[in-house]
């Protein structure tokens, strides 16, 4: 035996109040949306009828609960329609023409009406049908989930519907006048036909203007400025520009407004949209592409499926193809820019360069027009990319900044001008350069590459530092670090030390090993076997004055302990964590220059323990 579900109307007005809608408010909304399809629909039957709704606030004498009396004059309900479409959770009045005609009415799931039921107790509907038989019926539906339908004592004498709402004491909150005008104004303000509250003996319409990216404007800048006002009010922010928007999938257009700060990259805005018309959500995030995070909009959509709570679109095939479309309309903007006003587009990337970035890596026409003005932070300062390729025809960059600090100093000194590409997309918008710009050359730059550029020794200097050398070979051979002297600027800096890809992560495994358990450090060991590339370099730098000084030491132990020192400062200086043994050397290596200072009674004068040489560079 079959049995039917039986459902608690309190328990589904409950879970509409705390998980559908956003708050009572939106019984507003729901009435609007039904006076809408309403009037629509006798726009089918009637193509001249332009349609009213009208709230009236009724105010009683004693101080009980008010009641809102809520009309309009749009194709009303038959009495079959009512039992059907009144009285049934899940139907729509709109369900039939639904499938000739999706596009044509807002509300689709039959269950706006009793949004209502979290103001009040008890609803009456008084309805007259333009399809009928010219028969005014009343429906009294209550909370408990009963109702009736009767014929009613006070004819209409036009079709159309009223709603009649008694608040209850705990929301007469949601029944004053300033309440209800604001959220008419809100839902409503840029419906087509009138919409009009009455309160306290005074009538006023709440929707003169509609929507203002349609107006006509004596110029451009009175169009912009408008505009620009009217982001003002609707988001309380002064915008910097406004950008048309049309999409025919899914009928959409309004305008986007450009912020005047850059969001954080991950934040996803929340805009303003309205459907035929009434608005739809104020936090709308899927409209617009997710490269898109640089503008707030406000749209309206005629033929785009909204969710059941009816404050956001279904993802579908034309939600997508509008997302595409609008794309196109902030990409044609920003091209217009690179255009016509290239201090204006500068701006903007620097407000906003990471979903500027983001554009050009996913749009070729787009990365050529504004690749160019992209400032990227090199060893030479900050400069755009078409600057740097004017001095530099070779764009040389490093993708982490470890591997920029390691060689900003030095090569700038040397006058290498090396890209930090450690942002945000930078790396991989100059790894697509010579894809779309064929003459462009791009390489990656790293502090192995730094001794190439250096000045060689003369062989009378590579006599001179021929002991400091095969010293620091022996010291340095436990260490996998290969030796060799250049002249280089800054002359500050003694040494420089450099390792190829395969040998950093040669020490980052040395250094996992000596953190590891036995099983762990013997896979570790495996995979350094494995590792191949060059080893490591130190160079010492012959302009550096303790480098001179230091080619010319005679005693052997102070040589090796200045070596191991210059070794671990080099590593610090680049960035190099250190390893146990590594450590060890540091340890030991302070230790050693203490215990040397107080073994000749402090050594003024000894300064680089270039006590007694033969060979000194003057």
């Amino acid at each position: 035996m079959d049995h039917r579900f039986q459902v608690s109307l309190r328990g589904v007005i409950d879970l509409l109040s705390h998980h559908l809608y956003s708050s009572p408010g939106v019984y507003v909304r729901e009435l609007l949306q039904n006076a809408t399809d309403a009037i629509r629909a006798r726009q089918l039957l009637e193509p001249g009828h332009t349609g009213t709704v009208r709230l009236e606030l009724m105010e009683k004498q004693d101080g009980s609960p008010p009641t809102l009396l809520f009309s309009d004059d749009g194709v009303g309900l038959t009495e079959e329609e009512i039992h059907r479409f009144l009285a049934t959770i899940g139907e729509s009045s709109k369900r039939e023409v639904l499938a000739a005609r999706r596009n044509d009415f807002i509300g689709q799931f039959g269950i706006g009406l009793l949004s209502c039921f979290m103001v009040c107790d008890e609803l009456l509907v008084v309805t007259r049908s333009a399809r009928g038989d010219g028969r005014t019926l009343e429906w009294r539906g209550r909370h408990d989930g009963t109702y009736a339908v009767r014929e009613s004592e006070h004819p209409l004498d036009r079709p159309g519907t009223q709603v009649f709402l008694m608040s209850r004491p705990d929301t007469t909150e949601w029944f004053t006048p300033e309440r209800l005008r604001h959220l008419a104004r809100h839902y409503g303000g840029l419906l087509p036909f009138p919409v009009q509250l009455t309160a306290g003996g005074r009538t006023e319409r709440l929707n003169p203007d509609g929507p203002p990216w349609r107006h006509e404007y004596e110029s451009v800048s009175e169009r912009r400025k408008a505009l620009l006002a009217y982001g003002r009010d609707v988001f309380g922010t002064d915008f910097i520009d406004c950008i048309p928007l049309r999409s025919t999938a899914g009928d959409v257009d309004g305008v986007a407004f450009v912020l005047p700060a850059s969001p954080h990259f991950n934040a996803r805005q929340k805009h303003r949209v309205y459907l035929k018309h009434m608005l739809l959500s104020e936090s709308a995030e899927n409209l617009l592409p997710e490269w898109a995070f640089f503008v707030k909009c406000v749209v309206n959509a005629n033929a785009l499926r909204p969710t059941a709570s009816r404050e956001s679109f279904y993802e579908d095939e034309s939600l997508a193809l509008a997302r595409e479309a609008l794309g196109q309309c902030l990409r044609k903007y920003l091209v217009e820019l690179a255009h016509e006003d290239p201090r204006a587009l500068q701006r903007l990337i620097a407000l906003h360069g990471l979903s500027v970035k983001a554009l050009a890596l996913d749009d070729d026409d787009f990365y050529r027009l504004v690749v160019n003005w992209l400032p990227f932070e090199t060893s030479l300062g900050v400069m755009t990319l078409a600057d740097y390729r004017r001095a530099h025809p070779v764009v040389r960059y490093t993708p982490t900044l470890d591997g920029f600090r390691q060689v900003a100093r030095v090569a700038g000194a040397q006058g290498l001008c090396i890209i930090n590409a450690a942002y945000t997309h930078d790396a991989a918008l100059l790894e697509k350069l010579p894809q779309v710009v064929p003459d462009a050359q791009v390489e990656r730059f790293s502090a192995a590459d730094l001794p190439q550029s250096f000045e060689e020794l003369t062989l009378d200097e590579r006599e001179a530092v021929f002991p400091l050398v095969r010293m620091a070979e022996r010291v340095l051979a436990p260490f996998r670090c290969g030796v060799v002297v250049k002249k280089f600027f800054p002359a500050e800096v003694p040494t420089l030390y450099s390792a190829d890809a395969e040998g950093t992560f040669r020490r980052d495994a040395e250094r996992a090993r000596d953190e590891s358990d036995d099983l762990y450090a013997g896979v570790l060991e495996g995979m350094m076997a494995a590792a191949g590339g060059d080893q490591a370099q130190l160079c010492f730098n012959l302009h550096n004055p303790v480098v001179r000084r230091l080619a010319a030491v005679a005693d052997r132990e102070l040589l090796k302990l200045s070596v191991e020192m210059l070794y671990v400062q080099a590593l610090l200086l680049g960035h190099h964590p250190l390893n146990a043994q590594e450590m060890a050397l540091l340890n030991q290596g302070l230790l050693g220059l203490i215990s040397a200072q107080l073994g000749d009674g402090g050594g003024e004068g000894n300064e680089g323990g270039g006590g007694s040489g033969s060979r000194g560079f003057h």
